[in-house]
């Protein structure tokens, strides 16, 4: 029975807040998504001669609506963490338009 009780509560905090820092390391991809899309394209010969090719592209939803990288990753650190981010995207040291 306290085995059992002892799972629900480590279900529970698994679902609540992550800290900022945290979030904001998540949510910044997601806002690199919203800015434009992601990819690679890759060309080779097989060893059998034939040509081979791959074509890797990442497009997101926010892209797609047009919204702000901003605005993403804000609204998305508030949803994860419960809180707003330590600095504005556009800030960051890491953050290139």
């Amino acid at each position: 029975m306290k085995s059992l009780a002892l799972l629900s509560v480590l279900a529970l905090v698994a679902c609540g807040p992550i800290t900022v820092e945290q979030a904001e390391r998540q949510c910044f991809e997601r806002a690199r998504l919203a800015q434009q899309p992601r990819g690679e394209v890759g060309i080779g010969i097989t060893s059998n001669g034939d040509a081979a090719g791959v074509l890797e592209l990442e497009v997101s939803g926010d892209y797609l609506m047009g919204r702000d990288p901003a605005a993403v990753y804000e609204t998305c650190v508030m949803a994860k963490s419960g809180q707003p981010p330590s600095r504005p995207l556009y800030a960051r040291p890491d953050w290139k338009n």
